[in-house]
């Protein structure tokens, strides 16, 4: 296992304490290999014996058809004599009435609580119901570039960061898909089964979709725009020239049950003049990159939205809540908030003229503050401030630690 300190480290600080760790994010996006680094760490770190971790994995055929009240009975027999008992139950989302379960063995036994799921009604109104105050929660992604780079160190020479970052858009950050030394098609199978998984398991077969072919059709569209401000009636009128009629509440539905299959985030709009969010015309990024190419083939044209969708993730990652900015003139990027933090980002691939530079820096010039402003570029340039905007290689951004 490649250690992923960013998480454990994290999570290790609440290790003994009253909360339930919550687990979140994408199918495979290395949760369950987070959840066995704990342990270990559990057992190297802190002396506890393995018999008093118990590990289940509720998406196993051994556990198909259980009901919350023999979930409860069969956590409830492997409870240490020994002292505290810690429990690493992963896929929870797969039982029903798994909240009863885990506020009851909180409640009322001595253990330390790690669940995982792939599903965002993780974070729904039951477990708000059952665990309020009780619970803390950690979104998992897949590979960060920076994560990606140590991954890659153990089969393969990294090169450059600037020419590895390519590699990153090309490949994306699934851990799966970075053990070994796997050919892009490889890499595209890998992440052509998580996709079916999530789609056929986690929103099909959950949800009862009959129109399969439906989905499929806004699944594209999302994946094609990238980077692109929509909203459901725009995919509705789309889907309309092509003659697949779809209004645009199911539209909006699918869209919503790819948000908690966290193949999908919605990132809105934030009206920089007028203080508020604004309800139009959002943006969609994927979990990965990889994603976009796996299901609809690799296009060189695509890579600057593939670019903003990493550098979106990345923003994430690092704890910021992110917005798309509207100007008076245009948008920025994204307005990146951490408590009492705040920085701007633009995403561009290459700027070819003085007008796409204008155009770029212009838009963070018009703010009249004094937060961190930035251009990030993959192309060559010369100095790294212009007006007090900080000009940096995407690969550097990402791998950078100052902001």
């Amino acid at each position: 296992m490649i250690d992923r300190p960013m998480y454990v480290d994290k999570i290790m600080a609440y290790a003994d304490t009253p909360f339930v760790k919550v687990l979140t994010g994408v199918r495979r996006c290395g949760k369950s290999t987070i959840l066995k680094m704990i342990m270990e760490k559990l057992q190297t770190e802190r002396h506890i014996s393995p018999d008093r971790i118990v590990s289940c994995r509720y998406d196993s055929m051994e556990y198909e058809d259980m009901t919350a009240t023999q979930m409860f009975a069969r956590l409830k027999e492997k409870l240490s004599t020994e002292g505290k008992t810690y429990l690493f139950l992963d896929e929870v989302q797969e039982i029903d009435g798994w909240e009863k379960v885990v506020n009851s063995l909180l409640s009322d036994y001595d253990v330390d609580l790690y669940v995982t799921g792939s599903n965002s009604r993780m974070m729904s109104s039951e477990i708000s119901t059952y665990l309020t105050g009780r619970y803390i929660s950690f979104r998992i992604f897949p590979l960060s570039f920076s994560e990606y780079l140590n991954f890659k160190e153990s089969y393969d020479a990294v090169g450059d960061p600037k020419s590895e970052l390519a590699e990153y858009v090309r490949l994306g950050g699934f851990p799966a898909t970075h053990l070994q030394k796997y050919s892009q098609d490889e890499i595209y199978t890998i992440v052509r089964d998580i996709y079916n998984s999530t789609i056929y398991s986690d929103i099909v077969k959950r949800n009862q979709i009959r129109k399969i072919d439906q989905l499929e059709r806004v699944v594209k569209y999302t994946f094609q725009n990238v980077g692109n401000t929509f909203s459901a009636k725009t995919i509705s009128d789309y889907l309309k020239s092509e003659r697949r009629a779809l209004d645009n509440e199911t539209v909006y539905s699918y869209l919503e049950k790819l948000e908690k299959a966290y193949l999908l985030h919605r990132c809105s709009r934030y009206d920089l003049q007028g203080k508020e969010i604004l309800k139009t015309q959002e943006k969609f990024y994927l979990a990965d990159s990889a994603l976009r190419y796996s299901v609809l083939g690799y296009n060189a044209d695509s890579v600057a939205a593939s670019l903003e969708n990493i550098v979106y993730l990345e923003l994430c990652r690092r704890g910021y809540t992110v917005h798309i900015g509207k100007t008076r003139d245009g948008e920025i990027d994204f307005v990146a908030t951490r408590q009492n933090e705040k920085i701007y980002v633009q995403v561009t691939q290459q700027i070819h003229s003085e007008n796409t530079e204008k155009r770029e820096y212009g838009r963070l010039l018009e703010i009249r503050d004094n937060y961190p402003k930035y251009v990030l570029r993959t192309d060559e340039f010369a100095g790294g401030n212009y007006e007090g905007i900080k000009t940096m290689h995407i690969a550097d951004f990402l791998l950078s630690t100052e902001y």
